[in-house]
Order: C-alpha cells, then sequence, then structure tokens
C-alpha cells in the first residue's frame, strides 16, 4: 500500500513550514488562502495529528509538523536540482558579501571561468541572507558560525582584523610601535566591539577603552576602507582583503597582531544541490583558493 500523502498537500505544506505563514504560502504557490488552508486539513486528517500551530499573532509547527518540515523541504529541494540540469549546465550564481567579492572573490573568478567555459558565472554582492527556497541563488559564502539549519556549510577561512589606516594619519599620530597608541587615533566605526576584541588581543588593559567617542558607522570593509584611505580614521580590515591596498602604501597596517571573533567565512548551499557539476566544481575551486591564500 502506498503510504505517500497527495503530493499536493505535500507541496502546500512545505511552503507553509518554510514560510509559517498561510497567506505567503499560497502567494508563493499561486492558490487561495482557503486552498492552502485546505490542503494542509486534508494532510493533517491524513497524518492524524495537527501539523501547525494556530495563534493570535501566527502560526508555528507542532512538534509532528516539526519532525516532518526538514525530510520534506530536502526532498523538494532534490526535485528542484533534478529538474533544473539545463540551467545548472549554464549558469552559476552566487551571493556573498560586498567586501569578500569585490576585494577577493572577483579577481579569483576569472580563473574559475577559464577552468569551466562552458559555465556563466553571476556574482551577487549584499548583506541579504539569501532563501535559497525562494531566490535565484545556487551557492553563498557567509559569515558566521556555520550553523545555518538545512544547509551544507564548508568552512573557508576565519575572520581575521587589524587596524589599518592612511599613511599621513600614521604620520601624524606615529610613529605607531605601541598598540595603545591606537587610542587617541579616530576609528571609523568606533561602537564595534571589534575594537575591543583587537585591544585585547593586543594587550592593551581594558580600562583603557572605556571614553565613548563620536565615529562613522559604516557596517562594510569596503567602505570603511575609502574612508580610511581619505584619512577619516583607523579602521578594522581583514588583511588578505587589502593586500593590494597595503602593497600600494594606500593604507598601512602598523601592527602584525590580528584578532578574531570566533566566526568564520563559509560556502553555504542546500545539501540537495550537493551533486551539481557546477557546485562541485566551484566547491574544489573555493576551498583551493582558501588554502592558497591563508
Amino acid at each position: 500500500m502506498d503510504t505517500l500523502p497527495p503530493l499536493a498537500a505535500l507541496r502546500v505544506f512545505d511552503a507553509v513550514a518554510r514560510r509559517l505563514s498561510f497567506t505567503a504560502a499560497a502567494g508563493d504557490l499561486g492558490m487561495t488562502q482557503a486552498g492552502v488552508s485546505y490542503q494542509v486539513r486534508l494532510l493533517e486528517e491524513r497524518l492524524g495529528g495537527p501539523l501547525f500551530l494556530r495563534k493570535p499573532k501566527g502560526i508555528e509547527l507542532t512538534a509532528l509538523g516539526a519532525r516532518l518540515a526538514q525530510p520534506t523541504h530536502q526532498a523538494f529541494d532534490t526535485l528542484r536540482s533534478a529538474y533544473a540540469p539545463a540551467r545548472d549546465a549554464q549558469t552559476l550564481s552566487i551571493s556573498t558579501l560586498p567586501t569578500l567579492a569585490g576585494n577577493w572573490l572577483a579577481q579569483r573568478l576569472g580563473r574559475f571561468q577559464i577552468d569551466n567555459p562552458g559555465l556563466a558565472v553571476r556574482l551577487e554582492a549584499s548583506e541579504h541572507v539569501v532563501d535559497f527556497a525562494r531566490e535565484d541563488v545556487d551557492v553563498a559564502i557567509r559569515m558566521g558560525e556555520g550553523n545555518w539549519p538545512g544547509l551544507t556549510a564548508t568552512r573557508l577561512f576565519e575572520v581575521e582584523f587589524t587596524p589599518m589606516l592612511s599613511p599621513a594619519l600614521a604620520e601624524r599620530f606615529g610613529p605607531l610601535t605601541d598598540p595603545a597608541q591606537m587610542l587617541p587615533v579616530p576609528w571609523v566605526s568606533g561602537p564595534d566591539p571589534s575594537w575591543q576584541m583587537w585591544l585585547a588581543a593586543a594587550g592593551v588593559s581594558a580600562h583603557c577603552t572605556s571614553s565613548p567617542r563620536a565615529a562613522l558607522v559604516l557596517n562594510a570593509q569596503l567602505h570603511e576602507a575609502r574612508a580610511a584611505m581619505a584619512g577619516e580614521g583607523a579602521a578594522l580590515l581583514t588583511p588578505r582583503f587589502f593586500r593590494f591596498e597595503l602593497a600600494t602604501g594606500a593604507l598601512v597596517q602598523p601592527f602584525a597582531v590580528t584578532a578574531t571573533n570566533g566566526k568564520a567565512y563559509w560556502l553555504v548551499y542546500p545539501p540537495a544541490r550537493r551533486n551539481r557539476p557546477a557546485i562541485r566544481a566551484f566547491r574544489k575551486f573555493i576551498l583551493t583558493e582558501a588554502a592558497a591564500d591563508a
């Protein structure tokens, strides 16, 4: 006897479980909200228990719903992957952060395309965290701890940062030979707790960091580096992303000591896509590049 519930009901359950909204799922599926509710009710009757708890401000999965949601997501991801071979053979869409895209990945993608001449690569640079189920993106490179539920995450390299500033600003406050000398220097994105981490790693006493200061807050290393090169202040930057600026003298790194916040950059994608030739090729390429750049 076939115990698999109707595919239409499973498709609706997958959409509602991803969005935790009957209205949003109806929009994604091109159905009415009543139609979505009907399919969920059919599935609940088939399973003999509720899949969602209806609450005044929304819905949430029951224990039964939570147990079934992940394998259902993976099954539909596998189906989407299986029915998209033509697209995969032509295009690889990558989403990542602006600084990593502009100052590290973009200069390497040419080599990847030379090795894969039949593959078109589209790079999207944004702080936005993509939803693989709803957006036309194949893989992403994210910063974090590697714990994104439902995604395969492969560690590339650790997040590291150290102060950099313009030669003119370094001369004005220098010669900079002691990390404590960074305290009177204007800081770009000064409220960032990463400054406290770097000062601690450099052996600067915590009591030296208590005085508040006004600062630019730019929220991306790419922008902070531009402000630092313009002499607006010292910025905490990742050395591997700014080797050209350091080599040409646009930026100065006065101290070798770096700090980390415990996070790393990760290549992520849904596990159902792991066998796509384009993703396998890109995973091998990016791991080789990350290792060579250590």
